[in-house]
Parts: structure tokens; sequence; C-alpha cells
């Protein structure tokens, strides 16, 4: 099985690898090779497939024309069309594709543009490393093996989650962090735009959440959590609409949809420095210039709080074009709930009361909760919250992301809600990679390895599995302050995590993972100019 793990990753070396691959004899020379595309292709389709054309004539100095035809789809199963050929097929899976390799040709049918994207990411890593060079040329054969593939996602959410509330990460490497969750089919980007430690989302409405929520007065020293000193250094930066509107549109291309995270209740010492009326006292706050869980947060008692989250939320949702926005709703403190004569009277105007295990107050932010999703979904948007948000009453719709292991998922698809799996266990990407003493990070050892062998719907029948959409991995950047450092804890992780969510459990195999990483991916990486954890 080694062996053949081994020739397969010589072969083969896709990541994720396909769930079906059939192998034959024989090469199809890709030097020089022509491309095909049906007529009806999209004009957005055509630019990606002339973009490998492109990159396929500077690495082999022979020109690979292309061009449109009628009646492709024919020809080419007669065996009349040489070289590369692109065509639709309707019963093609969604984010699917099929690839026919022959030593005349090489077909590719997909059915939707992102079917189309994740093929030539396929048919990428067919080719020499090179291909991913903005100037070397392939030293190995431009050949690819005569082979039929046959493949299409396990789960619809194939995430990836970055903290820039924490540490700032200019629209560049946003993009540069994009490019590679496209490379290995990742379809969501989660972006974390709002915490206690800065807001980094230009809203309209309310302009001082950027100019006094998007700078802090320094930055916590060390790796405490609270109470570290700060090295005074004035930090900060946002994101402009149009800015945002860029990145989204970039993302598109890419075939990746953004998910914007707005924290509530807690995590809101940011919003609340800048308009303190938010909070119970209305006292005077500054951005946190530490790590952990701030007791500031939104006073669930005034009803000018709702009117600066539907304020917010509004913007939000005329901003970002897709159906979900993620609300936090962890880790919210109750002490000033406790002690708020407006949050209390609020409780008793609602009749709440201790039950089922959680106090009064917890059942005063489902209450938040559910005031924000009837909100949202008065905007043809649904919710996605952490964990927490299944404690106390949960309205039906909402989508439970699981942190705290993979308690919360289970629970959530057990009772009928939709889940994706983000457990802390094995999607952590803060999380040190090794046990060296030098060794980045914090938390407990997630290696590639580790990662690797999650399974999302342990513990669930078929029925309930079918609820969960899918994985995701968090990389929270506290202790993370250069984008080298940052992709550094991202790969090969992410590497991992694709095969995680793209691959059936029977099309994983770490051996032959390994020997791609090392033999073809690591090289891929170092074209493209991204840093990574080498393998030990």
């Amino acid at each position: 099985m080694k062996l053949l793990s081994i020739l397969l990753a010589a072969v083969l070396p896709i990541i994720p690898y396909p769930q079906e691959v059939t192998l034959n004899k024989g090469f199809f020379n890709a030097k020089g090779a022509s491309f095909t595309c049906e007529e009806n292709i999209s004009q957005e389709e055509y630019n990606k497939i002339t973009l490998l054309a492109h990159e396929l004539s500077a690495h082999t100095e022979r020109s690979s024309s292309i061009a449109k035809t009628i009646m492709l789809k024919e020809s080419a199963q007669k065996g009349a069309v040489k070289g590369f050929i692109f065509y639709k097929d309707s019963s093609i899976p969604a984010e699917g594709y099929r690839i026919t390799v022959s030593p005349k040709s090489a077909q590719i049918v997909t059915s939707d543009y992102k079917g189309l994207l994740n093929a030539l990411s396929t048919i990428r890593q067919m080719l020499p490393p090179e291909i991913y060079s903005s100037t070397g040329k392939g030293e190995g054969r431009w050949a690819i093996p005569c082979c039929e593939i046959n493949d299409y996602p396990r789960f619809a959410w194939r995430g990836m989650h970055l903290d820039c509330s924490r540490h700032f990460w200019s629209v560049e490497e946003v993009k540069k962090y994009l490019d590679i969750m496209s490379m290995y089919k990742l379809n969501r980007f989660h972006w974390h735009l709002t915490d206690d430690q800065g807001w980094r989302i230009e809203i309209k409405k309310y302009p001082l959440l950027t100019e006094i929520g998007g700078f802090r007065s320094g930055t916590a020293i060390g790796k405490n959590w609270q109470n570290a000193k700060s090295d005074g250094i004035r930090y900060g930066g946002f994101y402009t609409q149009e800015q945002v509107r860029d990145i989204i549109s970039y993302a598109a291309e890419l075939g990746i949809e953004v998910v914007p995270e707005i924290d509530l209740p807690g995590h809101m010492l940011a919003a609340i420095a800048s308009y303190p009326e938010l909070s119970c006292t209305s006292e005077k706050q500054e951005v946190w210039t530490q790590w952990g869980i701030s007791e500031h947060v939104l006073c669930a008692g005034k009803e000018t709080t709702f009117t600066f989250l539907e304020g917010v939320l509004g913007e939000l949702a005329e901003l970002f074009p897709y159906e979900y926005i993620h609300i936090g709703g962890d880790e919210c403190p109750k002490t000033e709930w406790e002690k708020c004569p407006l949050c209390q009277a609020k409780i008793a105007e609602l009749g709440l009361t201790d039950k089922n295990g959680f106090k009064k107050e917890q059942y005063l932010q489902t209450y938040v909760t559910a005031r924000v999703q009837k909100f949202l979904a008065s905007k043809g948007k649904k919710i996605i919250g952490w964990d927490e948000i299944m404690e106390g009453t949960l309205e039906e719709g909402a989508t439970i992301m699981s942190w705290r292991g993979t308690k919360g998922g289970i629970e959530a698809a057990q009772k009928g809600f939709k889940a994706i799996m983000t457990p802390y266990t094995y999607c952590y990407f803060d999380y040190r990679q090794s046990n060296k003493k030098d060794e980045p990070g914090v938390g407990n050892v997630l290696g590639y390895d580790a990662v690797y062998k999650f399974n999302p719907v342990e513990g669930l029948n078929e029925t309930q599995a079918a609820n969960i959409l899918g994985v995701q991995a968090n990389l929270w950047t506290e202790f993370i302050r250069t984008n080298e450092h940052l992709e550094f804890m991202l790969l090969p992780r992410l590497q991992a995590l694709s095969e995680v969510q793209w691959c059936n459990p029977e099309n994983k195999n770490l051996g032959r993972f390994k020997t791609s990483l090392k033999e073809y991916h690591l090289k891929a990486l170092d074209f493209l100019g991204y840093n990574y954890r080498p393998l030990d």
C-alpha cells in the first residue's frame, strides 16, 4: 500500500486528491497543445482557460492557441479534436469536473464556473511545479499521464478563517491568502473583522468605529492572555468599503464566497470605545491592548443598541452578496448585565428566568440573537454563530459553527440545525505544530498530520451527517504580527485541511499525501513565494 501511495503521488501529485482516478498507459504532451472551448462558454470561464494557455506558452516557449467552436462536445467524443478541450455537461455535480486524458487530448468537462476553477487547479498540479513560477521554465516533461478523473467535493462548505482584528492584514496580504485557498479548492473565506482589539471595516453610518475603534494605543507583549504589558506603539488599520468590494470581487473570481463576522454582543470593546453609550455604564473605554475576553459588552437593555446593530448589519448586508453573515455570539460575559438596571428590566419585561441549567442573562443573549436573526432575514441573510448561541434557545434557520470540540456540531445536527465543524482540537491553526522549544504558536500541538486525521461526521448517523455543511480551520492572530509568520502557521496545514474538506474518507491516504507534499507542493509554494513550515 505504501509503494502504491508513492507511485500515485509521483504520477498524480494532486491535493486534494480526486474522488475517482483511473490511470491508463501513455501521456498527453501539453507542450504547444491547443485550447478549444465550447462556443457557449462564459467570458469569465474563457478568461481563466486563456490564463492557463498563456502560462503554458510562457513556460514551454511553445505557443498554445485558444479558440471557441460549435458542436465541440460531439466532435471531442468522436476523437476529432486534439489538445485541451473544454465543454459543459449539466450532469456534473456542482463544483465538480471530469477530466479524460488520452495521448491526443485532455478533455475537461464541468457544469459551472467553480467546477472549471477546480478542474484547472487539478490540471496545473498534473504539470511540473514550475507552472507556478513567474519566471522559471519547467525542467520536467510537460506531459500529463493518460487517465480518467471524476471529481466532486465531499462538503459544500470548505472554509478558512482569518482574524484581522488582533492584527491587521493588508488588501494584498488578504488576496494572497485567497490565492492559496483557491489553489486547494477552498470556497469560503470567514473574515473576522471586529473584536475587542480593533474594528476593521468602514461603516458609513458610524464613522467613529474606524476613526477610534480601528486603532489601539499599543499591543500586548509576550504570550500572556491578560494583564500583559503593552508596547505602547499605536497600531491599527481598517478596510474601506471600496476595498471590501474589491476583495469580494477578487474572491469571487477565485470561486470563494466571503463571509464577514461582526462578533456580538460580546467582543465589542472596540465599538464601545467608539460609542460609549452602547455599553451598560456608558463609561469611556479604550480599544483593548490586551488579549482575552473583555467584560465590557453591548447593553441588551437599550433600544439604541439594536438601532446600532441594524445600522451596521444593514450596511454589511448591502456590501456582501452571499447568504451568510457571522454574528459571533461566543464568550460574552454577563457581569455587566447582572448589574445593569436596563438589562434587568428587559429580562423582567420578557419574563426570562433561570431554567434548563442556564441563567436568565443567557436567555437575554438569545433574545439579542433572535432580534438580529430576524433583522438579517428581512435583508435576505442567514446567521452563523459560534456554538454558544445554542445555549438557551435558538430560532430555526441559524447555522452553528462548532469550535469547542465537535460536541456543539453534533448537538446541532441532532436537533436539525446546519453546522460547520471547526473544533480547536483539529482546526485552530494558531496552535503550535510541534513540541520544539522554538516552535511558534500557542496551545496544544497540531501538526498537519493531526489535521489530516479529522473525521467531521464521526458520531453521527447518515441523516444527522447531512446537516454538517462542511469544515473550516481558524487562524487567530493575537501572536502573529507578520505575513511571513501567518503563512508559516497556515502551510502545510491548509493542504491537509483541503483533503478533509474535499475527499471521501476512502480516498484519504497520509502516505500518498506526504509524498505529494515533498515531491511537488513545497516546490510549488517556493515558486509562488509562500513561507511554510518545513516538514519534520
